[in-house]
C-alpha cells in the first residue's frame, strides 16, 4: 500500500531481459534507507518487490503481466523514475490509498501553463473513464492527483508549482504513456452493485477488504 506521495525521482541504471526474465535497476538514493529484500518499491506507481541491492541502486523482477499493462517496458537506462517506498503503519496519509495495481496505460494529451501551475490531460480507454470523477483521485505514474474535470476519453489534472520538480510527469511530452491506477473504491462498489439492489454488504465484507466498519446492511 502507498500514499501516491513520491519520495524521490530515480534515474534507470538498467532495463531489459536476463536470464528469461525482466529485470530493472534503478539508482536511488531515499528509497534505500532501511531497504531489505523482499520489500515494495512503487516505481512509477507500479507496486514491486526488491530482489536485489546495493548503496546506490536496487533491482526488482517485472513479470509479463507487469510489462503488458504498463509503461515500465517503454524504460531504458538514463529514464527518470518516480519511487516511493510502502506505507508504514504510523505514515500520515496525505495522498489517498494507492496499491500500486496500475489498472491501465493512458496517454498525455496536452500541458498548458497556468501562472506558476501546470494543467495535464490525459487521454485513456473510454471504458476505465466510469472510475475517474471529478473531484476524485486518481494516480498518474503514481503521483497521487485530484481529477479536475472529464470528458468521454479524457480527464485533466493540475500540478501546482511545488509538485512540479519532485515528480516526472513535466519531464514527458505529449504522445508518452503513463500508468494510471483508478480509486479502488470506484471498484467495489461497482462489483457490491452488480448483483443489484439487494446486494448484501456484510461486517465480514467490510473487514475482508480493509473498509471501514459502520454498520453494513
Amino acid at each position: 500500500m502507498f500514499t501516491g506521495l513520491v519520495e524521490e525521482i530515480g534515474v534507470v541504471a538498467m532495463a531489459g531481459e536476463t536470464d528469461g526474465g525482466f529485470d530493472l535497476t534503478v539508482n536511488a538514493d531515499a528509497v534505500l534507507d532501511g531497504l531489505k529484500l523482499g520489500d515494495s518499491i512503487a516505481v512509477n506507481g507500479v507496486c514491486l518487490t526488491a530482489t536485489a541491492f546495493d548503496a546506490k541502486t536496487f533491482t526488482v523482477g517485472l513479470a509479463p503481466e507487469t510489462l503488458a499493462r504498463t509503461n515500465l517496458g517503454d524504460l531504458v537506462a538514463g529514464d527518470p523514475v518516480n519511487l516511493e517506498r510502502s506505507l508504514l503503519p504510523t505514515t500520515r496519509l496525505g495522498g489517498h490509498f494507492v496499491q500500486g495495481h496500475v489498472d491501465a496505460t493512458g496517454t498525455i494529451a496536452s500541458f498548458r501553463p497556468d501562472k506558476d501551475a501546470l494543467w495535464l490531460t490525459i487521454k485513456t480507454d473510454p471504458a476505465l473513464m466510469r472510475y475517474i470523477v471529478t473531484k476524485g483521485y486518481i494516480a498518474i505514474d503514481g503521483t497521487s492527483l485530484t481529477v479536475v474535470d472529464t470528458g468521454p476519453d479524457w480527464f485533466n489534472v493540475t500540478l501546482i508549482n511545488y509538485t512540479q520538480p519532485k515528480i516526472i510527469l513535466p519531464r514527458k511530452k505529449p504522445g508518452d504513456r503513463v500508468n494510471l491506477e483508478v480509486d479502488i473504491l470506484a471498484k467495489y462498489i461497482e462489483r457490491l452493485t452488480q448483483d443489484g439492489a439487494n446486494a448484501k454488504i456484510t461486517p465480514e465484507f467490510l473487514t475482508e477488504h480493509g473498509l471501514p466498519n459502520q454498520g453494513a446492511r
